[in-house]
């Protein structure tokens, strides 16, 4: 299939890769780069407050790895706990980005679990909105509250599949295909893909996208398995759009007997 014939259309911009990738846990920049490259993701997500992009000028600059001719930068507010640190997070990114509007609100409740802070992230949704932002948002898989932001006016829903970096799969399937069947704008799955086979799931399952970064990062060969990661994306979003066979209790021959001659 022609991915350019079946894009992600984000806040009106076509894309046509569905795997949208981060940039932290690698060992350096060389093997951020391969691995960016390898995965085939044109949508790349940095996080602004654990990230140089001109911030610092004697430190490394990731934008020589992900120039802004070649990707799509998403800056994100990884680490903030309130919604007053993400709204300034996101302030920050646009002034060091020349006026970039599209991002990525998280808003963290527990260091533990990493699980969003909803209330919170209502708070900086509504006044990102306001502020003509364009938010991608990460939240829970509860789809009332999906439904929720979608109508706030963020552009694009992102629940997770287990938590951050836990490499756990995709726990509760029924609430992110609740979510898919009710959505009007694109839902990406957004942490806890572990391996090739939970994005294809993610995918299978009729979301537009999986962002992930841990996955591949972590991986033993990382810029294997973003290749790897780019390949399942492909395939689970053809499975769904072919349409699987339905499930049956009992078997059925793959050459049926009925007008056989003997």
């Amino acid at each position: 299939m022609n991915t350019d014939q079946d894009p992600l259309v984000i806040a009106g911009v076509s894309y046509g890769s569905r795997l949208l990738v981060g940039t932290g846990k690698y060992e350096d920049m060389e093997q951020t780069r391969q691995a960016i490259d390898a995965s085939g993701a044109q949508i790349v997500t940095v996080a602004i407050r654990r990230t140089n992009i001109g911030q610092n000028p004697n430190e490394p600059n990731l934008l020589d790895v992900i120039p802004m001719d070649k990707f799509t930068l998403l800056p994100n507010t990884a680490g903030c706990y309130s919604a007053k640190d993400a709204v300034r997070t996101c302030l920050m990114a646009r002034e060091l980005l020349g006026g970039h509007d599209l991002v990525k609100l998280e808003v963290l409740g527990n260091e533990k679990t990493l699980f969003p802070d909803i209330p919170e992230t209502l708070v900086a949704a509504e006044e990102l909105i306001k502020d003509n932002f364009k938010v991608m948002v990460y939240t829970n898989d509860d789809p009332i509250i999906a439904k929720r932001l979608e109508e706030m006016g963020c552009v694009a829903v992102m629940p997770l599949a287990a938590p951050i970096g836990s490499g756990l799969g995709i726990r509760n399937p029924y609430n992110i295909r609740f979510i898919v069947e009710d959505a009007k704008v694109p839902i990406l799955v957004d942490a806890g893909v572990g391996t090739a086979s939970d994005a294809a799931v993610a995918m299978e399952l009729g979301c537009d996208g999986v962002l992930m970064n841990t996955a591949i990062a972590a991986a033993q060969d990382p810029v294997l398995m973003a290749s790897a990661m780019n390949k399942a994306i492909v395939a689970g979003r053809e499975a769904y759009l072919a349409g699987r066979m339905p499930r049956k209790r009992y078997a059925s021959a793959s050459s049926p007997l009925d007008g056989t001659f003997f």
